[in-house]
């Protein structure tokens, strides 16, 4: 085994390091550079005519990046890839123009629990797969499709095999089960609020032990404020960091409630008031964008501009599921957030790295500079615009996470 690995012969290295005399900002590019890796950690930084002075001890693997760009690994900090079935027919009537609502999770619910953990693990596996040969080496994995105490905790437990970053929502919908449970007599309120008792009480104990975060989806169809307020409060007291799912459907408390219990991101956020806004830019609270589910649901995209022009942390994440965005692809997500959300190549992919790294609380991925987790995406192209320029081709040609080669 080599002792260190050299990449050299970038083109074109996106570092999301500012530093004086470096190009683009806050991606602090360096032309004609290298990079070196020891230990799964980046250890050295530099132009590549430089590099030669960190080669000299004997065991140094070189690769050549042939002029190519080279970025930081995608940091997709939101996505629920553990479920059964698929809802392609759902799809097609939403483009047939019918409308988009969160009841249609119920689908997907009866599916994962029907699934086997094998089955769901062999699928989660093609997943990740399809992640790290698009450029992503850092994901987050919510539960929610379980929906009862068993199958989240085991959704959770399946989700841990394969990252660090899981998420508890069982606070998804409420499930069938409990909206058709003669006891309401089709109080829908009252079951909701008997599902929160579960979710905050036996299903948090199963789940909190395999979990990082909890989410709540603060939403028409879904849970009022009151009862995220209840889900999200009991999992910050059981030692988990906060998310939320908001202001997707339209404007909602979703936003509000995510500041002020400190959320590390609330996600979404596709219709905002003013309030909502200043709320955001007055926070340390990162605004995840998820521009696959407009493009799969046909609702509006959100206003990425509006947000980051008012000083707002915005991050993009695939949010790859199969009822809204059935999408694994964070280069698809870059192009479409340039082309249809006002923001700028170079802040698009800030925000599928570096953003994500903030959403995800993370301050070990998400750049490349010494001391960081070696997460290296090399593109078949010379310069990081070509993930917008030239939407749907793959131009990750190869991939390292921690210092491995994994794509």
């Amino acid at each position: 085994m080599p002792r260190a690995t050299l990449f050299t012969n970038i083109g074109e290295l996106v570092t999301n390091d500012e530093q004086p005399g470096r190009e683009g900002g806050p991606l602090g590019i360096v032309r004609d550079a290298a990079v070196l890796v020891a230990d799964g950690l980046v250890t050295w930084v530099g132009p590549a005519a430089e590099a030669h002075a960190q080669t000299a001890e004997a065991g140094v693997e070189v690769l050549d990046a042939g002029g190519r760009a080279v970025i930081p690994g995608f940091v997709d900090s939101h996505t629920h890839l553990v479920f059964g079935g698929d809802r392609a027919e759902e799809f097609a009537a939403r483009m047939a123009g019918n409308r988009y609502e969160a009841g249609g999770i119920r689908s997907t619910v009866a599916a994962t629990r029907a699934a086997t953990d094998d089955e769901l693990r062999e699928r989660l596996a093609g997943f990740v797969a399809e992640l790290h040969a698009q450029g992503t080496t850092t994901f987050e994995i919510k539960s929610g499709y379980g929906l009862s105490v068993a199958d989240e905790e085991r959704l959770v437990r399946l989700a841990r095999e394969v990252t660090e970053e899981v998420t508890f929502l069982g606070a998804h919908v409420v499930p069938f089960e409990f909206r058709e449970d003669p006891r309401f007599d089709g109080d829908q309120a009252a079951a909701a609020d008997a599902y929160v008792d579960v979710v905050i009480g036996e299903m948090l104990a199963a789940c909190a032990p395999h979990s990082r975060w909890v989410d709540a989806f603060c939403e028409r169809g879904a849970f009022t404020a009151e009862q995220s307020r209840r889900v999200l409060e009991a999992g910050a007291a059981a030692g988990l960091g906060v998310r939320v799912h908001g202001n997707q459907l339209g404007e909602g408390e979703g936003v509000r409630l995510a500041v002020e219990l400190g959320a590390a991101s609330v996600d979404h956020c596709t219709f905002l008031s003013d309030a909502d806004v200043s709320a955001l830019a007055s926070s340390d609270t990162v605004a995840t964008l998820l521009p696959g589910v407009e493009f799969s649901t046909r609702q509006p995209y959100p206003d990425a501009r509006r947000l980051i022009d008012a000083g707002v942390t915005v991050a993009l994440a695939s949010d790859c599921n199969p009822g809204s965005s059935f999408t694994s692809s964070m280069p698809f997500c870059i192009a479409v957030a340039v082309r249809d959300m006002g923001m700028t190549p170079a802040e698009a992919v800030w925000a599928s790295t570096a953003g994500g790294a903030l959403a995800l609380r993370r301050d070990d991925v998400g750049a490349i500079r010494p001391g960081l987790r070696a997460d290296l995406v090399e593109l078949d192209a010379p310069s990081y615009l070509h993930l917008a320029y030239r939407p749907g081709v793959p131009l990750v040609r190869r991939v390292v996470a921690g210092g491995i080669p994994i794509a």
